[in-house]
């Protein structure tokens, strides 16, 4: 019966050690421990302090830039198909509610050229409805279907966008997810632990980061009245005006006249980084895509001599000439710090945001307050540890060390545990790990009452032993898989302190039947080999 009992005990002692190790390290100093276990176990907002944001994705931009671009692609279609209009423009929406409401508006439609208007709207923009208002004007309204999919579309990518942006930062612990009616209303909540001022953090997340390398028609010219009289007032086609920016980053009054379509865009950045120029000034380097670096270079190739415009979040950064090919390296200069041009670089690489963010709430956590929720939560596990352990040692004497012994190796297991999958510890968690030292008992007392019934029943203690452990397996597996199920809905379902509570609960349980069964049947079967004639158990 105990012939496995030796390979048995090597297997405990090998899962402390494991658990110990991903807990402490190896230390080599006191200090050295402490500092492993704060790396190690990540704690939460709540308990770390730090920031908490809640941001609303302005939804109607990306439903303007949607309509922007329809209204390109319908004009280059009606060009193709040879028919006339007067103008084509959209409406202003201003709020996230009023974003369904964008429209475009064509004007000047020939009555002869109806039918091939018709067409085209219909062939190349399903996701348009067209209306006549009258005989030559018509109005185009976004399909409801198209409208739902846009939103929450815009909202995914911004969460993403924000998510890539605050990873970039080292703050692996953050919380970037939707809160409530996310997908219609736009808010998106961001806990940032151990960051208390989040000036850096909205800086880089209201950097919309929307990099254009597009060809110089024409320009510097000192203000937009300068660049439209040199044209007669009206553009060259297929171009537009956009100003420079000037000395402190805002928008200054000289003006270029761009290319209307980009060679590349900030979709074909491969990579970003920050380095220095051959003066010493900081620079932001980016690499492009493989497919980018060969239109670009075949665009370089046939415009030596020619200007090309850095524009960022349209405004122009620079505008160099183009002295040779150039494939899939640039750079954008003007950075005053090492930490604007890496800041720069992190939003690059991120990518640009769908739309803009507007700040709703914005909170921060003093860590001192951390400091008292986890002096507060320790004191409570302690406390009833110690409760739950008086307990177990006055009903079952010597058998109760066992249960104990098990109920401290299972919440070393689940710290483990915690520390390995870089679970982050908030305050519900820590009532997670509380309300499993409970389970954690009960299937003790669970086994325990078991071998009692067998030992009133006559049975010899080794097959009172087994039979209890035996039966009552099944009824823990039972408990702990419908508790595990009901954690499932929470953590799908529930917010990041709801989740936090879910996981370390279930950690917890797949730790407590390895504990509560396998471990204190070790434990049993030890104290039997060491007194084979054993006749009475303290239980």
């Amino acid at each position: 019966m105990y012939k496995n009992l030796k390979f048995k005990a090597i297997f405990i002692v090998a899962v402390l050690v494991a658990c110990v190790y991903l807990i402490t390290g190896i230390p080599k100093s006191k200090d050295e421990l402490l500092t492993n276990i704060r790396n190690n176990i990540r704690l939460g907002l709540d308990l770390k302090g730090g920031s908490h944001l809640v941001v609303q994705i302005q939804v109607q931009d990306a439903f303007k830039v949607d309509a922007d671009t329809s209204i390109e692609r319908i004009k280059d279609e009606l060009a193709k198909g040879g028919i006339a209009y007067g103008t084509i423009d959209r409406n202003d929406p201003q709020t996230i509610e009023a974003a369904d409401t964008i429209q475009i508006n064509v004007k000047g439609v020939p009555l002869d050229k109806t039918a091939g208007f018709r067409q085209i709207i219909t062939d190349r923009f399903p996701q348009w409805i067209l209306t006549a208002v009258n005989s030559t004007d018509y109005r185009l309204n976004l399909r409801k279907s198209d409208a739902l999919q846009l939103r929450k579309d815009t909202v995914e990518r911004a969460v993403q966008t924000i998510e890539k942006r605050i990873n970039g930062l080292g703050l692996a612990e953050s919380t970037v997810q939707q809160r409530g009616r996310a997908d219609s209303e736009g808010e998106v909540m961001i806990q940032m632990p151990g960051v208390d001022d989040p000036a850096r953090v909205k800086a880089i997340l209201q950097t919309a980061a929307m990099l254009e390398i597009a060809e110089v028609k024409d320009g510097p010219f000192p203000n937009m009245d300068a660049a439209l009289q040199k044209f007669s007032g009206v553009l060259p086609l297929n171009s537009k005006i956009v100003r420079a920016q000037s000395r402190q980053g805002e928008p200054g009054d000289a003006v270029y006249v761009l290319g209307r379509t980009p060679v590349v865009t900030g979709r074909d950045l491969r990579n970003a980084r920050a380095s220095r120029d051959e003066f010493g000034k900081w620079e932001t380097d980016f690499t492009l895509s493989q497919e980018a670096a060969r239109r670009f270079g075949r665009f370089t190739e046939t415009n030596i001599g020619n200007r090309l415009a850095i524009v960022l979040d349209n405004q122009v950064r620079s505008a160099p000439t183009i002295q040779s090919r150039i494939e899939d390296q640039g750079r954008i200069t003007g950075a005053g710090t090492e930490q604007e041009a890496a800041d720069l670089a992190l939003v690059l690489r991120a990518g640009s945001l769908p739309a803009g963010i507007k700040y709703l709430q914005e909170t921060t956590v003093g860590p001192s307050l951390g400091a008292d929720s986890i002096r507060q939560g320790i004191m409570a596990g302690v406390v009833g540890l110690i409760a739950v352990v008086a307990a177990m040692l006055l009903y079952y004497k010597m058998s109760g060390v066992n249960a104990t012994l098990a109920l401290i190796l299972n919440a070393i297991v689940l710290i483990a545990a915690v520390s390995y999958f870089e679970a982050v510890l908030t305050l519900p968690g820590i009532a997670g790990v509380i309300l499993t030292i409970g389970m954690a008992v009960d299937s003790n007392v669970l086994i325990f009452e078991r071998i009692r019934e067998e030992l009133r029943s006559g049975k010899a203690i080794p097959a009172a032993i087994d039979a209890g452990f035996n039966r009552a397996f099944l009824t823990i597996i039972d408990t702990h898989v419908t508790t595990v199920v009901s954690c499932a809905f929470l953590f799908i379902f529930g917010s990041g302190p709801v989740k936090g509570f879910a996981v370390t609960l279930v950690i917890g349980l797949v730790a407590n039947v390895f504990t509560a069964v396998f471990v204190s049947r070790t434990m049993f079967e030890y104290g039997q080999s060491r007194n084979p004639q054993m006749r009475t158990l303290s239980i």
